[in-house]
């Protein structure tokens, strides 16, 4: 890792003090936000392949997905000898309002697979507790202290990935139950961060703005245009950041 960062005529040529950032969101309009907070009007497909400083990437939606795609542009960047040293994944995502308010940032102390397991009788069990591997990664501890630091406002803890939203007071509660001090709920960390894993030395963190308040779907009470202004905004202070 690098200690210096600059910002070039077309945007941000140093992150963090990281040589070289993959930035991944779940969809374009999210890629976009990032885009513009960092400057980077001149963004192509084949950045990865031309060995860009700082590249951004809209993997789909999902766990799924979005850990193939990071596997996929991390291997390329390995063949080519142009490795990337940490990943942020980044979006919009549900927040706990009694802990994140809406419009405001979360960063991820881990990323944990919330749903990833088994229901029964006496409630859900985790993978990690049915002893078939890891159902949460943690964030790098410098890439977080750097996120910490350079976005204070933003509120510190758990980000949980889920394959369904939680969308009933119900299904809230037994979140909460099982997760008492998470942050936010989002679609992609865990598998950005799983397959981030299978490169030693490359950092994992996780930024999200939040858009609505985890539980029931409420449409009219969201603010999808404040999230990802605010997800523009924290980017362009990661940029400017010395």
């Amino acid at each position: 890792m690098r200690a210096q960062r600059g910002v070039g005529g077309d945007g941000v040529t140093r992150l963090l003090g990281y040589e070289r950032v993959l930035i991944i969101t779940a969809v374009e309009v999210e890629r976009a936000a990032v885009l513009a907070g960092l400057g980077l009007t001149g963004a192509r497909e084949d950045d990865v392949e031309t060995g860009q400083p700082v590249v951004v990437k809209a993997a789909g939606v999902g766990p799924a997905s979005a850990a193939a795609v990071t596997a996929q542009l991390l291997t390329i960047a390995g063949y080519l000898d142009q490795w990337f040293d940490a990943v942020i994944c980044t979006g919009i995502a549900g927040g706990f309002t009694d802990r994140v308010e809406l419009g405001g940032l979360a960063v991820a102390t881990e990323s944990i697979a919330a749903d990833l397991g088994a229901s029964s009788a006496d409630g859900f069990h985790p993978l990690d507790e049915l002893g078939f591997g890891p159902s949460r990664h943690q964030a790098d501890p410098t890439l977080l202290r750097l996120l910490r630091t350079k976005l204070p406002e933003a509120v510190p803890g758990p980000v949980l990935t889920v394959s369904t939203v939680t969308g009933t007071a119900e299904e809230k509660e037994a979140v909460e139950k099982r997760h008492p001090d998470a942050v936010a709920e989002a679609m992609e960390g865990f598998g950005v961060a799983t397959a981030t894993r299978r490169w030693p030395g490359v950092a994992f963190g996780e930024v999200r703005a939040i858009s609505n308040p985890v539980g029931p779907r409420d449409r009219a009470a969201w603010k999808i245009p404040q999230a990802l202004e605010a997800i523009r905004s924290a980017f362009d202070r990661l940029a400017r950041a010395s």
